[in-house]
């Protein structure tokens, strides 16, 4: 991934917010190597002002401030583990909930993984990697990570003053509803699933 400003072409990794997010990802690859965990690659970490290179750190376990802290840096904590029930475990005993990505092809592993994980968290990626967006689905979290949700529609309709039609349910009101969804003749009234 390509490191720079934000303002160059094809960059994918720019400075973080302060020196103080740069502290911070310092002190915790400190103590995860403290611990007897190790950069994996060429150049992670390496930072000048706000802008740090990205860090694989490998392996992360429990004890580590990258095994419980969300970092909101360019630090990939990677923690091995024999069986998936160790996996399950984590999730369920962490403190944060917004997302997990899970990989694979088999549907029953897969199908498997996704029932205990939409109770921990907000948003299973299958094949993908956490992301946030698009829009069009909401920004939610579950346990101490972005409690609530917040999306452009949840925000849209949160500062906006609502409106609504309203009908008696006869057939003439029916008639008239659906009359003015079929032929295109309001831009509220578009849907005609309600009547």
């Amino acid at each position: 991934l390509k490191v720079g400003m934000p303002w160059e072409a094809g960059v994918s990794i720019t400075p973080l917010p302060g020196l103080h997010r740069t502290a911070y990802m310092t002190e915790a690859l400190e103590d995860a190597m403290a611990k007897g965990a190790q950069i994996v690659n060429a150049g992670g970490g390496e930072f000048c002002q706000t802008l740090y290179y990205p860090a694989v750190v490998y392996p992360v376990r429990e004890g580590m401030k990258l095994y419980r802290e969300e970092q909101f840096g360019p630090l990939v904590p990677i923690m091995p583990f024999d069986d998936i029930e160790t996996a399950l475990d984590y999730v369920i005993t962490s403190d944060h909930g917004q997302q997990v990505s899970v990989f694979g092809s088999d549907a029953a592993q897969i199908g498997a993984l996704v029932d205990p994980l939409v109770n921990q968290v907000c948003r299973v990626n299958i094949n993908c990697q956490c992301q946030r967006g698009p829009d069009v689905f909401p920004f939610a979290g579950r346990k101490d990570s972005a409690e609530g949700t917040l999306s452009v529609a949840d925000a849209l309709r949160a500062f906006s003053i609502r409106s609504m039609v309203a009908a008696k349910q006869t057939e003439p009101s029916k008639k008239l509803l659906n009359a003015i969804v079929q032929d295109h003749k309001s831009q509220f009234i578009n849907t005609g699933f309600i009547l």
